[in-house]
């Protein structure tokens, strides 16, 4: 067993007991979406068609996730202040990359059905997947719109992580997910991607645009309005549709689940105090004035730590749900967040000066090689576990044995 693994409770490690509960789990879920339930539909369909028989469909989720890591490799490599310009191929590379991976993730289910190959597993997987996905998708949408290693920059880049919690915490209460008929898988997809085809046509720039510049009535707007710019517009609709939207009905349809249950409801919100307090240690630690992690310019390699630590909050939860277990309030991979505002804040508040620099890189390189290895080390354990006990392969498709 990796030691970083036996840090945590040891009941976290899955045993015959705690598996027993994935022979009786069945999927559900709820898409209200009009685009995906009347168009997109017929789309997946026949891309599921065309994937072949003995293509296991994690397979597929994990291809959908690398079209990603190719985008952020083409940051790297081609807009690495995520200002930019970069060359018009790039941001349509973008959009192809973020609408593959979306097509990967609504096909992988399909293919499970088509072959028979549907487990449990495949919902762990594919939504951890997604959770992986959550920082990286708002790091590829921050070069697209050139918003550069600042506070709107990271803002984007972790949004998409308070939703997916949210999703999940509600899933784990409901044991159903529930897509709105506009939610993030469907319409914000489309939304992304038509930005940065945008971003292709007219380059990064066109964002810093303000109303007065592209609105033929702008001489009847106040002032104010006037110069709002089209990023500083997309910024408040993406934090006015989370805290308005999104978050309420989490709110609301957990509270209809536990009242059908016969069970309180206010103490499931004391589930969010981690997540909440790493999410103000991550606020806190950026916005110091000590903090190099935006001023040099190293929000690419945050992105990669904080996948692999809120990969490892969320599939938990996930896990969680599919056995059956008490809701898990935290990971160790929480602690280098909560940590990092006292070393880089208020000790270099106070004169430790050494608390800064060269030596916060160092400690964000420890914190994602961390949290890398950790998480591959826990999703390894509990891969193989579910194997064993169900009898099944995670990227092959296990071929029944013939009796005679």
């Amino acid at each position: 067993m990796p030691l970083g693994i036996s840090l945590e409770k040891k009941a976290e490690l899955i045993d015959s007991e705690t598996l027993s509960h994935l022979r009786s789990y069945k999927y559900s879920s709820v898409d209200k979406s009009y685009i995906s339930n009347y168009i997109l539909r017929h789309y997946w369909n026949f891309c599921a068609e065309l994937m072949p028989l003995w293509l296991a469909p994690n397979v597929i989720t994990l291809i959908g996730l690398m079209f990603i890591y190719v985008n952020v490799l083409c940051i790297v490599i081609y807009v690495p202040d995520l200002v930019g310009p970069g060359p018009s191929w790039l941001y349509f590379s973008f959009a192809a990359g973020l609408w593959l991976y979306s097509t990967m993730d609504n096909i992988d289910g399909k293919q499970a059905r088509r072959t028979g190959s549907s487990s449990p597993l495949g919902e762990l997987f594919d939504h951890g997947i997604d959770s992986l996905n959550c920082t990286l998708g708002g790091l590829v949408e921050t070069a697209c719109m050139g918003l550069g290693p600042t506070g709107t920059g990271a803002f984007i880049t972790m949004v998409s992580c308070l939703a997916m919690f949210f999703s999940t915490w509600e899933t784990y209460h409901t044991h159903t997910l529930y897509l709105g008929h506009f939610n993030g898988p469907t319409e914000g997809i489309i939304i992304a991607v038509g930005l940065m085809i945008i971003s292709g046509i007219f380059g990064p720039e066109i964002w810093q645009k303000t109303l007065e510049d592209i609105l033929p009535v702008a001489s009847l707007l106040p002032a104010h309005v006037g110069d709002t710019s089209l990023r500083e517009i997309f910024v408040n609709i993406v934090a006015l549709a989370f805290f308005t939207a999104h978050l309420p009905f989490c709110v609301y349809n957990v509270y209809k689940a536990r009242q059908a249950q016969h069970e309180p409801f206010l103490p499931t919100l004391k589930e969010w105090i981690p997540y909440v307090w790493s999410v103000l240690s991550v606020y806190f630690w950026l916005d110091s004035p000590y903090s190099v992690v935006l001023y040099e310019n190293h929000l690419v390699l945050f992105s990669l730590a904080t996948s692999f630590s809120f990969g490892r909050v969320t599939t938990k939860i996930i896990l969680a749900h599919l056995t059956k277990q008490p809701f898990p309030y935290w990971t160790i991979l929480m602690v280098p967040v909560y940590i990092a505002p006292l070393l880089f804040n208020w000790l270099p508040s106070v004169g430790m000066t050494v608390f800064t620099g060269k030596f916060e890189l160092l400690y964000l390189w420890a914190y994602a090689i961390f949290s890398f290895t950790y998480f591959m080390a826990w999703a390894r354990v509990v891969i193989n576990a579910i194997c064993d006990y169900l009898g099944i392969n995670c990227f092959t498709i296990k071929t029944p044995m013939k009796t005679n």
